[in-house]
């Protein structure tokens, strides 16, 4: 029933032009223990189910960050990030107190509870967008991953405001102990993991090479979860471990389709939490919190950002993309109204401010450019200075598909040549040889969108298909043309017919090498008997 509703929401979101979570998350309202109509009643299953998608992102996310791409973010990562957790949690309470009437002891919950933004749904708004590789985007993923392991000494601090004599010790045994367990995962994780994923591959198993990868997602994210810790941290941990190696994009290729259904399931339930009775009995009071939440959220970031030297539409995006509640907050709020911190309207209100700025966040993102182009507009233009932390990527290479006899080849020559390129290989035995070498090379489905954004298509000014595979050809067609539009694609041919086939789907050129091979030995033949001293019948043929 979830899927199905998630469809149909999907599709109506689709048709409205508005993005995919926001159909789930109605979908969910409608499906609801709170509307009338067809109704999930095992909701706390529909939970766990939902937990396994927050992880499955938060792993893939973890996939594609390495410690490499936040290098030039690590400034306004480690630093920023705290303050900006402090101010939220502290302005939060405040506003929280003032102007919706909340007790001092529940708006400090309350601007906790505000402090983190959605890993889930800004991710899903990058990945969506295909702007996960830019500098702001970075700096979103950078102050993000401090949110989320803020939750940690949140849920110590927190029960412990009555008896704030006691937080020192177990606040610092808590962060010894997640501190060591994760010192432990990442020693592990770059030791033997690469190990085990290289033996399981010797046996040339694909499927068994995605449960490993699953594996390693859930699995720390379990043990995570029984030291105390987040189920969904552990996955990123494990993800930004895995991300270290060479199994990375390929990884990320096979877990996608996973993540988008379990993810499915999370949305649906957060729709599901929503009442739709209170929403409409409270609605002045939810109105007025959300716009409270999105403008104190977009001004804190937002400035914080341009504090930290980010110019242009960096803030903007920044401010307004990081501006809604994550999913995280309903660990602090169930755990809240568990011990008691939280009354009934409180909890409802937090609750209800969390699935609403969820839904709406995407919406409010896409706000970012025109409301800082307008800025920019109505601002005196003076000098323009430049982020401090540049991102660099490959830009005019050669991109070659397979490293087989004739990509061997291809690759020697366009080396020896000074050409810049990227070799992506899915066989690793043949990958390993790459990596000897010293060529800059990727392991993955060179068929998958995601294994072309990892050898940056878009910016590539070229892309050689050494593999005779017309499937491969087809989708890798697909693909990089709405990556890169201007990309010249030059493919190999099996046989004679499949030329023409080539070239029917875009190819700019396709070469048969047996053909081209058969012509150089009749030129060879043919200029020992003086007949043809130079031109070879090949190139004679393509002149006319």
């Amino acid at each position: 029933m979830i899927v199905l509703a998630g469809l149909v929401g999907g599709i109506i979101a689709r048709m409205l032009r508005l993005p995919l979570l926001v159909g789930y998350v109605a979908a969910g309202i409608v499906v609801g223990p709170y509307t009338a109509g067809p109704t999930v009643v095992q909701i706390h299953d529909i939970e766990l189910l939902a937990e396994i998608g927050v992880a499955l992102l938060l792993f893939s996310m973890g996939l594609e960050i390495s410690f490499g791409d936040l290098q030039p973010v690590r400034r306004i990562s480690l630093f920023g990030g705290p303050i900006q957790v402090l101010l939220t949690v502290a302005v939060g309470a405040a506003a929280s107190k003032a102007l919706l009437g909340i007790p001092v002891a529940e708006a400090i919950w309350f601007g906790s509870m505000i402090s983190v933004s959605s890993t889930m749904v800004v991710l899903k708004t990058l990945t969506a967008g295909g702007v996960s590789s830019t500098l702001a985007s970075r700096v979103m993923i950078g102050l993000l991953v401090v949110q989320d392991l803020a939750v940690i000494p949140m849920l110590v601090i927190l029960p412990q405001l009555a008896n704030l004599d006691q937080i020192g010790p177990v606040l610092l045994r808590s962060l010894a102990s997640a501190g060591a367990f994760l010192a432990a995962v990442y020693f592990l994780g770059t030791r033997l993991l690469p190990k085990v994923l290289r033996w399981i591959l010797t046996w040339g198993s694909h499927e068994l090479f995605l449960v490993a990868v699953v594996a390693t997602g859930v699995g720390v994210g379990y043990a995570t979860h029984a030291v105390g810790l987040s189920f969904a941290l552990g996955a990123f941990v494990a993800g930004i471990v895995l991300s270290e190696s060479e199994f990375s994009h390929q990884a990320l290729t096979d877990v996608v389709p996973l993540r988008d259904i379990f993810g499915l399931m999370f949305f649906v339930t957060v729709g599901m939490l929503l009442d739709p009775r209170y929403l409409v009995a409270n609605a002045g009071r939810i109105v007025l919190a959300v716009i409270l939440i999105f403008l104190g959220k977009a001004l804190i970031t937002g400035l914080l950002t341009r504090a930290f030297g980010y110019v242009n539409l960096a803030p903007w995006i920044v401010g307004l993309g990081l501006a809604q509640i994550g999913e995280f907050s309903f660990v602090l709020v169930r755990e809240g109204s568990r011990l008691g911190f939280l009354t009934k309207p409180t909890y409802d209100l937090a609750l209800t401010c969390t699935v609403l700025t969820m839904a709406l966040s995407t919406l409010v993102a896409k706000l970012a450019l025109p409301l800082g182009r307008l800025f920019q507009a109505a601002t005196p233009a003076s000098e323009q200075p430049v982020a401090p932390e540049a991102v660099t990527a490959l830009s005019g290479h050669v991109v070659v598909a397979g490293y087989g006899r004739y990509g061997r080849l291809i690759t020697r020559a366009l080396k020896e040549a000074g050409v810049p390129l990227v070799v992506v290989e899915l066989n690793h035995a043949l990958f390993s040889d790459l990596q000897a070498s010293g060529l800059e090379c990727i392991w993955g489905d060179i068929g998958r969108e995601e294994i072309l954004r990892a050898a940056h298509v878009g910016q590539a000014q070229a892309l050689v298909l050494s593999l005779a595979d017309l499937g491969t050809a087809e989708l890798v067609l697909r693909h990089a043309r709405q990556l890169n539009a201007d990309l010249t694609i030059i493919a190999r041919a099996g046989r004679d017919r499949d030329v023409a086939v080539l070239q029917k789907l875009g190819v700019d050129a396709a070469v048969l090498p047996e053909y081209e091979g058969s012509m150089e030995v009749v030129r060879q033949v043919m200029s020992r008997y003086r007949k043809l001293p130079s031109e070879s019948p090949a190139a004679a043929q393509r002149g006319a």
